[in-house]
C-alpha cells in the first residue's frame, strides 16, 4: 500500500470518538451488522477469503429480508477490501449494515489511531465498537501492582484492557528450627532477602510507572497482594520509591491471592469501586477548585467558549471541566492535553452537572496564572 493511500484511511482520536458516538446509535432486529477488526501483518488475501466463505453460507439464511442484509453487508466490505493491496501500519477496521427499519446503509474503512489488538469477524445486531472505546480510554492509565515477600507482579489498566508488564521472583529461604541465637541470626537475614526483594519491586515500579506518571496518563497505582505482605512493602521499600510513584498509590490495599495475568484480573475486578471513587473524586476536587476561584473572584476562574479556548491555547489553562454532550466536546478533550491541560469530563454523578450546564453550558476551567 502506498502511503498516501494509508494516510487517506487513518484518523485521529477526535474523528475515531464522533464515529464511535455514530455506530453505538445504529440497531438491527436482525444480525445483519457487520464488524470486522484485522491487525497489523494479516493479509488482505486471508480476510477475502473468510468474507467470500462467509458469503457462500449466507444461502442458508432463511428469512429473505435478513439473507439479503447480510449478503449487502458482505459484498460492500469485500468491495472495500478489493481497493487496497496491504494492511495498514495499525490495521483496519470495517463497519457494514443496513437499518432494517429505515433502510439507510453505512459501509466505512478506516485505520484507528492505535494498533488493531486482534482479528475479529462477527455479524451482530449492533456494531461491536469495545475495540475501539478501549482506544479512547487509553489515557486513563492505572498502575497494577501485586506483591509479596518473594513474588511480584507489575501491570498496568487501560481503559478495559489489562497489559502485564513484569514478574519478578526473590530468594528467600524457608524458616528452620534450630531455637535460640542461631533462630534469631537466621531471622535477621531471611528479612534481609526479604527487603533486597522489595527494593528490587520499587526499583521495576519506577521504571514502569515513571514514564507514564511524565506523560501524564497514569491516574493511580492499585496495589494488592496476600496478608501483610503489601502493607510492608510499602513501608520497606518506602526509600526506594520514587516520590512521584509514592503519591500515585491509592490507599485502599487491596488482598489478591494470585500473581501473573489471573492475580491482574483479580485486583481489577476487586478494585473496580476504587477505580470508581478515585475517577468520581478527581472530578468533585476539580468543581471545588474552580468554584473556591469563582467566589474569591481571583481571576483564576475561566468559563465561556471564547475565553476558555483562548487560555488553552496560550498554555494558561490548568484544567477544564466539559460535558461530553456539547458539539464541541472532542475539540477540547482531545486538544486541551496538547497545551498541557488536564480534562475532566462532566459526570451526573456529580451534583454542581447540572448547574454547571446550564449556567455555563458545560464548560468551565481554571488557569495556572492570571491573563491580563
Amino acid at each position: 500500500m502506498s502511503g498516501s493511500i494509508e494516510r487517506k484511511l487513518s484518523i485521529d482520536k477526535r474523528t475515531l470518538r464522533q464515529l464511535v458516538r455514530e455506530l453505538k446509535k445504529w440497531k438491527a432486529p436482525a444480525t445483519v451488522l457487520l464488524s470486522l477488526y484485522i491487525p497489523p501483518g494479516r493479509p488482505i488475501s486471508d480476510v477475502m477469503s473468510l468474507l467470500r466463505t462467509e458469503y457462500s453460507i449466507t444461502d442458508n439464511i432463511k428469512l429473505k429480508r435478513t439473507r439479503d442484509a447480510v449478503q449487502r453487508a458482505l459484498a460492500s466490505a469485500m468491495d472495500r477490501l478489493s481497493l487496497i493491496s496491504k494492511v495498514p501500519s495499525n490495521g483496519l477496521v470495517l463497519f457494514c449494515g443496513e437499518d432494517m427499519g429505515s433502510r439507510d446503509f453505512v459501509c466505512m474503512m478506516f485505520s484507528p489511531p492505535e494498533p488493531v489488538p486482534v482479528f475479529f469477524y462477527r455479524t451482530d445486531k449492533w456494531f461491536h465498537t469495545e475495540f475501539l472505546e478501549e482506544m479512547l480510554e487509553h489515557e486513563e492509565t492505572y498502575g497494577l501492582l501485586i506483591v509479596e515477600r518473594d513474588q511480584a507482579t507489575i501491570g498496568v489498566l487501560k481503559g478495559s484492557r489489562i497489559q502485564l508488564l513484569e514478574e519478578l521472583e526473590g530468594y528467600v529461604p524457608g524458616k528452620h528450627h534450630r531455637g535460640g541465637q542461631s533462630q534469631r541470626r537466621f531471622d535477621r537475614q531471611i528479612e534481609q532477602f526479604v527487603r533486597g526483594f522489595y527494593r528490587e519491586v520499587a526499583e521495576a515500579a519506577n521504571k514502569h510507572f515513571l514514564p507514564l506518571i511524565e506523560k501524564g496518563v497514569l491516574k493511580a497505582i492499585i496495589v494488592g497482594g496476600p496478608g501483610y505482605a503489601k502493607q510492608d512493602f510499602l513501608e520497606e521499600a518506602g526509600e526506594f520509591l520514587d516520590y512521584r510513584v509514592k503519591q500515585r498509590f491509592a490507599r485502599e490495599l487491596i488482598d489478591v491471592a494470585y500473581q501473573g495475568d489471573a492475580g491482574l484480573r483479580e485486583l481489577v475486578i476487586k478494585a473496580s469501586e476504587v477505580i470508581a471513587r478515585n475517577k468520581y473524586a478527581e472530578l468533585v476536587k476539580a468543581i471545588e477548585e474552580f468554584k473556591y476561584h469563582l467566589a474569591k473572584d481571583d481571576g483564576l476562574a475561566v468559563y465561556g467558549d471564547s475565553m476558555v479556548k483562548t487560555a488553552m491555547e496560550m498554555g494558561a489553562l490548568k484544567f477544564i471541566i466539559v460535558d461530553e454532550d456539547r458539539e464541541d466536546a472532542d475539540f477540547f478533550i482531545d486538544e486541551a492535553p496538547r497545551y498541557g491541560a488536564k480534562v475532566f469530563v462532566l459526570s451526573d454523578a456529580v451534583p454542581e452537572s447540572e448547574w454547571i450546564r446550564k449556567t455555563f453550558r458545560g464548560l468551565v476551567g481554571v488557569l495556572r496564572f492570571r491573563l491580563s
